[in-house]
């Protein structure tokens, strides 16, 4: 029997959870690529790695990167993103459809991610969602990101329920792990950005999303 949760908020990662991301993260990576000498790499090559931040996204094009380099790589990276933050970004199928849900039962969601506050706010801007989030925790809105607890705890404290009453998905380790560690239920989403080396089996999900509509099923029986 599957367990029953009493689920009264959401919280969703944002890149590659929430938000289609990896196009203008990509795009922006190859911009920088080329504006210091480099060939651009494939975007199945770095769509994995769009949610572990942008200096993972640069070792993954640039394996063998001078280690002294990549400041200045990253550096130019938020400037090409800055650019073009949400030109080609669009929410995963079938979420707009689950945030209406969500609207509909008056069940506040938001947003915690790792992504700075510079290009989680424009961003969501773009979405059209910042009006309808209560909470919105970016990666240095504390002093510590995930997989650390803090910007969970926030979360919970801007959504104002209790943490074992909300639904945290992610698509990365190290947001089930935060999850878990602040008492929230666990969510997988497999259309996330997970790579082929990624052994999603020892992640601390409580739950596996395979697509959106088992995401939409269990909202409704929980």
């Amino acid at each position: 029997m599957t367990k029953a949760y009493q689920i009264k908020g959401v919280l969703f990662d944002l890149d590659g959870t929430l938000a289609d991301t990896a196009p203008d993260m990509v795009a922006a990576l190859n911009m920088t690529l080329k504006s210091h000498g480099y060939d651009p790499a494939a975007f199945e090559q770095l769509r994995a790695s769009a949610s572990h931040g942008s200096i993972a996204m640069i070792k993954t094009a640039l394996p063998d990167v001078d280690e002294a380099l990549i400041p200045q790589l990253q550096q130019s990276l938020f400037s090409d993103y800055e650019q073009i933050n949400g030109d080609n970004c669009q929410l995963f199928p079938g979420l707009n459809d689950i945030l209406a849900q969500l609207t509909q039962r008056a069940i506040p969601y938001g947003v915690i991610t790792n992504k700075p506050a510079r290009f989680t706010r424009p961003l969501l801007n773009r979405l059209g969602l910042t009006a309808k989030m209560p909470a919105i925790v970016s990666g240095d809105t504390t002093l510590h990101s995930k997989p650390h607890t803090a910007p969970m705890f926030l979360g919970a404290q801007q959504l104002n329920i209790s943490p074992e009453h909300i639904l945290y998905l992610g698509d990365a380790e190290r947001d089930l792990v935060a999850a878990k560690a602040a008492g929230m239920v666990s969510g997988l989403v497999e259309w996330g950005y997970i790579g082929d080396n990624d052994n999603t089996a020892d992640w601390p999900a409580d739950i596996r999303f395979k697509n959106s509509d088992a995401l939409k099923h269990f909202l409704l029986d929980n």
